[in-house]
C-alpha cells in the first residue's frame, strides 16, 4: 500500500499509487506520488515513465474522509499543495511519462492524467470532475487538456464523465484496450518511446513544455485559491458533508 516504484524493463520506471479501496490519496500520498516521479526521472538511466495504480480504479482524487475528520483547514491546504506537487511532479518528469489508466480517473485524476505525456486506457475506464459536487474546485486546467473547451465545460458543471471511447475520440488517449491487456499497452508505447537517445528525449521533454501555451502551475494555481475560498465560506463542508449520501428534500 502507498507508492511504489520498480524497473520492469531497461530505460523504464513504473510508478504505482496503491491506497485501498478506491486510491483517493491523502495528503501524504500526493507528496510521496510526486516525489517517485521526480525521482523517476531524475534517474539517467530512465528514458520513460509509466503511471499507474493498483485495485479498482486508477484514482478517486481527495480523501474526503481525512477532509471531513479535520475541524480546520490544515487538510485542505496540505491537499491543495500535495495536488499541486505530484500534478507538477508529472508534467514537469524530466522524461515523458505515460499514464495507464483504468477503472475511475477522477478529480486529482484528472490532474495526472492531464499533465501526463501520453494516455493509455482501458474500456472501462471514465474520467470526470465531481468536483462540485464534492465541495471543490480545481483542475479544469488539465480537463482542458483532454477535451474540447465547451465540453470542458459542460463536464465541470455538471459533473459528469466522459468515456476512454469518447477521449481517443478526441484524440487525447493514445490507445484503448481490454482491462487486462492495459500494462502490455501502456509498457508497448513506453519500450517506444525508451528506444530514443536518452539525451535527446530530455530535451524533447524540455522543448515541448516550453511552447506549451498554457502554464499549467499559474493556471491550477489560479483554480486552486476559489477552492479555498469555498472552504473559508463554508459552502465547501456543506455541499461535501452531503458526500455518499442521499440529499435531504
Amino acid at each position: 500500500m502507498g507508492v511504489s516504484t520498480t524497473s520492469p524493463e531497461k530505460g523504464i520506471s513504473r510508478v504505482t499509487a496503491d491506497f485501498p479501496p478506491v486510491n483517493a490519496l491523502p495528503v501524504q500520498g500526493w507528496y510521496d506520488l510526486a516525489d517517485a516521479v521526480r525521482a523517476a526521472g531524475r534517474d539517467p538511466a530512465t528514458r520513460c515513465v509509466v503511471l499507474t495504480a493498483a485495485g479498482r480504479g486508477f484514482n478517486a482524487g481527495v480523501d474526503i474522509k481525512e477532509m471531513q475528520r479535520d475541524p480546520g483547514h490544515d487538510t485542505l491546504i496540505g491537499a491543495n499543495r500535495g495536488c499541486y506537487e505530484a500534478f507538477a511532479a508529472v508534467y514537469e518528469c524530466e522524461v515523458p511519462v505515460v499514464a495507464a489508466v483504468h477503472g475511475h480517473c477522477l478529480g486529482g485524476g484528472i490532474g495526472l492524467v492531464g499533465n501526463a505525456d501520453a494516455i493509455v486506457a482501458s474500456d472501462d475506464a471514465t474520467f470526470g470532475l465531481p468536483e462540485l459536487d464534492r465541495g471543490a474546485l480545481g483542475a479544469a486546467t488539465h480537463l482542458a487538456r483532454l477535451v474540447p473547451q465547451h465540453l470542458m465545460r459542460a463536464l465541470y458543471y455538471t459533473s459528469r464523465t466522459a468515456t476512454a471511447a469518447e477521449l481517443h475520440h478526441h484524440g487525447s488517449v493514445w490507445k484503448v484496450v481490454p482491462r487486462g491487456e492495459l500494462q502490455e499497452a501502456a509498457m508497448e508505447l513506453a519500450r517506444e518511446i525508451a528506444r530514443k537517445d536518452g539525451t535527446l528525449v530530455r530535451l524533447a521533454k524540455a522543448a515541448i513544455n516550453g511552447i506549451d501555451p498554457v502554464d499549467v502551475r499559474r493556471s491550477y494555481r489560479f483554480e486552486q485559491g476559489f477552492t479555498f475560498e469555498a472552504g473559508l465560506s463554508g459552502v465547501a463542508d456543506r455541499v461535501r458533508d452531503t458526500f455518499g449520501k442521499e440529499p435531504q428534500p
